[in-house]
C-alpha cells in the first residue's frame, strides 16, 4: 500500500484557515501574525476510503432519514449533574450524546468542577470515565479525596492517544466522558505536535463522532489564551454543542460560569460558584452574594438590576470621579463597556449640564461579573453623578433603565421581575423607566418611581 505524502502547510491559530504559504494577515479572520507552520500527511488517493474509516462509511451508507413527528424526546435524555447552577447554564442537564467545551483561566476550577460532576453522576449509578492527559492517577486521587467519596462507577485513565482512548470508550461504554484537556490529546493520523491547530481540530472531530455515534456525553477542558479565548482554532467552538466559560479572578473566592453557546438551552444563563476547600459550591442567592460588603452612605455607589437569562441579578455599580491633573482626563471601566461609559458621560454633560470634561472617571461593576445589558445605564449615570457631587444615594434605592442619546430613559424587558427581586432583598425605592412603572407597581412592598429622562431621575433623587 502506498504511503501518504508529507507536506508543510500553514494554519491560522485564530480561525484554522489553511494556506500553502505564510501570510502576514489571515484572509479568513483578518488577524495579523497568526499563521503557524505544521507538517501534515495526506493519503495518495483522497477519494478512496481508508481502512480506518471503512467501517464508518459502511455504517453511514445504511442510514435512512426519519420522520420528525416520529422522534420522541424523553426526560432521561438529560443527565442531571447534581449541581443546580450548572444544570441551569446547561439548560436542565447534560444532553446524552452531546459535546461540551469548558474553558477558563488556569487554576480557576475547570477540572475541579468536572470532577464534582463525575462524583455526582457516578453516585447516581451512571458509569463515568475521567481521562486526564495532564495529571497522574495519584494527583487526581488526591484532589478527589478533598471533594468527597466516589463510587465504583467512577473510572480513571491517564492517556493522550486518541486511538487508545477511542477503543477504551467503545469497550467500557460509559455514559459520560471527561477529557482534561483537549490540548494534550494526540491523533496518530495527524503528524503535528499536541496542542497545534490541526491536532486540536482533528481530535475534537474524533470525540464528536464518538459522542454522536455511541450516545456518550463528552465534556472537554480547553485552555485559554491571554485574550481569554479557547486556545486553538476558532472552529473548535463551532464543532461542539455547548461552550461554557469561567469568569472571575482565580485568586478570589467567587467564580461565574457563563454559557456562550448552547444548542439545547439559553446562552444568557450564568451560574455563580464559590471556591472552598471541598471544591466549588453553588451560590443559591446570587444577588445577595453580589451585594455583600457594600459600603453604607458612600458616594458613587448605586445598585442596579440586570437579567441573566431568566434570572434577575442585583449588582453594585461604583464610580469615582475626581479632578484631573493632566490635559487629557483618564477614563476606565471594569465589568462594562468602556465606550458605553464615555457615551453616558457625554449625555450627562450635554443634557444635564454636568461638567465632566476635566475629570477622571472610574466605573466598576463589583463581583467580577461582566455586564453588557443597557439596562444598567441609569445606574451608571446616577453613580457618576453621586461621586461627582459627593452626595451618597440611599442604600435602599435601586435603579434600572436604558439611557438614550437625548437623555431619555427607555423601557427594559422583564421590569416586574427586576422590581420583585429588589423587594425580596429589602429595597424600598425603585427608579424605573416611566413606561415600566405601572407594571412594576403590581409587585407591592416597594415604592416605584417612574422617570422619563435622566434629569427627571436626578431631580427625584436629589430632592430626597
Amino acid at each position: 500500500m502506498a504511503k501518504g505524502k508529507s507536506s508543510t502547510v500553514f494554519f491560522c491559530q485564530s480561525c484554522g484557515y489553511e494556506s500553502s504559504k505564510w501570510m502576514g494577515q489571515c484572509p479568513g479572520c483578518k488577524e495579523w501574525n497568526s499563521f503557524v507552520e505544521e507538517t501534515v500527511s495526506r493519503a495518495p488517493h483522497m477519494g478512496a476510503p481508508s481502512p480506518k474509516s471503512g467501517g464508518r462509511s459502511a455504517a453511514l451508507s445504511s442510514s435512512v432519514p426519519s420522520l420528525l413527528k416520529d422522534i420522541s424526546i424523553k426526560e432521561e435524555d438529560k443527565l442531571s449533574t447534581g449541581i443546580g447552577e450548572l444544570d441551569r447554564v446547561l439548560g436542565g442537564g447534560i444532553v446524552q450524546g452531546s459535546l461540551t467545551l469548558v474553558g477558563g483561566d488556569p487554576g480557576i476550577g475547570k477540572s475541579t468542577l468536572l470532577l464534582q460532576v463525575c462524583r455526582n453522576l457516578s453516585g447516581g449509578g451512571h458509569k463515568v470515565l475521567y481521562i486526564s492527559g495532564e495529571e497522574s492517577l495519584t494527583q487526581i486521587k488526591m484532589r478527589a479525596d478533598r471533594i468527597g467519596t466516589f463510587t465504583k462507577e467512577m473510572l480513571l485513565l491517564c492517556e493522550t492517544s486518541l486511538s487508545e482512548i477511542s477503543e477504551i470508550i467503545r469497550s467500557q461504554k460509559p455514559e459520560a466522558v471527561v477529557i482534561d484537556s483537549i490540548q494534550t490529546m494526540y491523533n496518530e493520523d495527524v503528524s503535528a505536535a499536541p496542542g497545534s491547530v490541526s491536532q486540536v481540530r482533528e481530535s475534537t472531530g474524533v470525540l464528536l463522532q464518538l459522542a454522536k455515534g455511541l450516545g456518550v456525553s463528552v465534556l472537554i477542558v480547553g485552555h485559554v489564551t491571554k485574550e481569554g479565548t479557547v486556545a486553538g482554532p476558532r472552529v473548535l467552538e463551532h464543532m461542539v454543542d455547548t461552550v461554557l466559560y469561567f469568569e472571575g479572578d482565580r485568586h478570589a473566592s467567587y467564580r461565574i460560569l457563563r454559557g456562550v453557546k448552547n444548542r439545547f438551552g439559553s446562552t444568557n444563563e450564568i451560574g455563580v460558584f464559590e471556591m472552598r476547600e471541598q471544591g466549588l459550591m453553588e451560590v443559591q442567592n446570587a444577588s445577595e452574594y453580589m451585594l455583600e460588603g457594600r459600603p453604607e452612605d458612600a458616594s458613587g455607589s448605586v445598585v442596579a438590576c440586570t437579567m441573566e437569562g431568566t434570572r434577575p441579578l442585583l449588582v453594585e455599580i461604583q464610580a469615582l470621579v475626581c479632578h484631573s491633573n493632566f490635559g487629557i482626563p483618564r477614563r476606565q471601566a471594569t465589568g462594562t463597556d468602556f465606550n458605553r461609559v464615555n457615551l453616558l458621560m457625554a449625555v450627562l454633560e450635554k443634557r444635564s449640564g454636568v461638567q465632566l470634561a476635566s475629570c477622571d472617571a472610574y466605573v466598576n461593576i463589583t463581583g467580577g461579573i461582566k455586564i453588557s445589558e443597557p439596562a444598567i445605564d441609569l445606574g451608571i449615570v446616577l453613580a457618576i453623578l453621586s461621586s461627582f457631587r459627593n452626595r451618597p444615594i440611599s442604600p435602599k434605592l435601586l435603579a434600572f433603565g436604558e439611557v438614550g442619546l437625548s437623555g431619555e430613559v427607555r423601557s427594559v424587558s422583564m421590569a416586574r421581575q427586576r422590581a420583585a427581586e429588589a423587594a425580596k432583598l429589602g429595597f424600598e425605592i425603585c427608579i424605573v423607566p416611566f413606561v415600566c412603572a405601572e407594571d412594576c407597581r403590581k409587585v407591592g412592598g416597594i415604592e416605584v418611581i417612574g422617570v422619563k429622562t435622566v434629569q427627571d431621575a436626578i431631580d427625584r433623587i436629589l430632592s430626597r
